[in-house]
């Protein structure tokens, strides 16, 4: 009886022995496969639960390497802040994009994943795997955009933003159609235009991503409808301009007025040459005839020469009397409300003052305007 119960439990401590040399073969061997068919697990995960969801992984690996409709269309998927994984997981199961919520979410917390996925917007289908929407979920790319129009850009720049705005309009695009505008875009309460020049509203704009060339621009125009009221207008009349005359010297005066509390007196002065026929002699207006500097990769040249302030250009108001023929830049809701209401004075002449500060001195006669000049 003794060496029965010695035999018995001899077997016993075998059979434990093995178990442990099996328990251990297995718990390296199982995260291993899985590491190398899914990536490393995450840093936070114990042995236990390396085994266990490996263990998940590599009996679900064909239905996380699967499709759940190889012809399925995209289709938007929405995650809130805040959102559970289990709640994803769960609604992405539901609205058939993936085949088992449970598969899917055992790969979020294997990879660590769970904690990097992003609230915002999707665009998501079941023709795509398991682990490619994982991966998509770490990236939410918004379906709207913000593009930002600056006070006094001319449309050139206005161009040259979109490449890395993500809008899929091109430069080229944008500035072939506002060069030559349809007249199907332009809102009712504008004039006709042979360019955009100047309408094209300052300010930010929330656009989708695929918006067409021809909705951007008209998402523009009709900011400047809308946003530019009755009162202004009948300001504009009041001065003797008409909406298009009007833009243009808002645009010159944009260019000009560094602060805003000196629109309305620059306004001023421009409304007062032009009353006694002197010419406008505007600096901004030489730049925009000049246009772009390669060497300073700039379109407004700064500084001038007398060699430039002589430029053969109808736009150069040193040169020629009057307004220019159309808009120099996309002059902002402030700067049209002072070419409306302008300041009364009896200026004529400004120039810059010598403190960098971007105001300027203003003068009525040219005697005192040459005492204002810097030492």
């Amino acid at each position: 009886m003794k060496a029965l119960i010695q035999v018995i439990l001899i077997l016993i401590l075998v059979g434990v022995c093995v178990s442990l040399a099996g328990g251990a073969l297995l718990s390296e061997r199982l995260p291993r496969m899985a590491a190398e068919k899914f990536g490393p697990p995450s840093a936070s995960l114990s042995l236990p639960q390396r085994v266990m969801f490996s263990y998940r992984l590599l009996t679900n690996e064909k239905a996380l390497r699967s499709s759940l409709d190889p012809l399925g269309q995209s289709r938007p998927f929405s995650i809130e802040m805040g959102e559970s994984i289990n709640s994803i997981s769960f609604r992405l199961e539901e609205g058939r994009l993936i085949a088992n919520a449970d598969t899917f979410r055992t790969y979020l917390i294997y990879a660590g994943l769970d904690t990097r996925v992003q609230a915002g917007e999707y665009q998501l289908s079941p023709a795509m795997t398991p682990l490619e929407i994982a991966r998509r979920l770490l990236d939410a790319v918004p379906e709207d955009v913000e593009f930002n129009i600056l006070p006094g850009w001319r449309m050139e720049e206005i161009g040259a933003a979109l490449p890395t705005s993500g809008i899929q309009v091109t430069e080229k695009e944008f500035l072939d159609l506002a060069r030559n505008p349809p007249a199907d875009i332009i809102p009712t309460g504008l004039p006709p235009m042979s360019s955009l020049e100047g309408f094209l509203m300052p300010g930010s704009y929330q656009v989708k991503r695929d918006t067409p060339v021809r909705d951007l621009a008209a998402l523009f125009l009709n900011r400047f409808d809308e946003n530019v009221p009755q009162d202004f207008r009948d300001g504009f009349a009041t001065q003797g301009l008409d909406l298009f005359q009007a833009v243009t010297l808002a645009s010159i005066v944009q260019r000009e007025a560094v602060v805003a509390d000196e629109q309305a007196v620059i306004a001023s002065v421009f409304n007062n040459r032009m009353a006694s026929g002197m010419r406008l002699e505007s600096d901004p207006t030489v730049q925009y005839a000049l246009g772009y500097q390669l060497l300073k990769k700039t379109w407004w040249k700064n500084p001038l020469s007398s060699a430039d302030l002589r430029f053969d250009s109808s736009y150069n108001t040193y040169v020629y009397p009057g307004l220019p023929p159309g808009p120099i830049s996309n002059p902002s809701l402030g700067v049209l409300r002072a070419v409306a209401f302008p300041d009364q004075t009896d200026f004529y002449f400004f120039r810059a003052q010598c403190d960098g500060s971007g105001r300027h001195f203003f003068a009525v006669t040219y005697a005192e305007h040459l005492k204002n000049g810097c030492p």
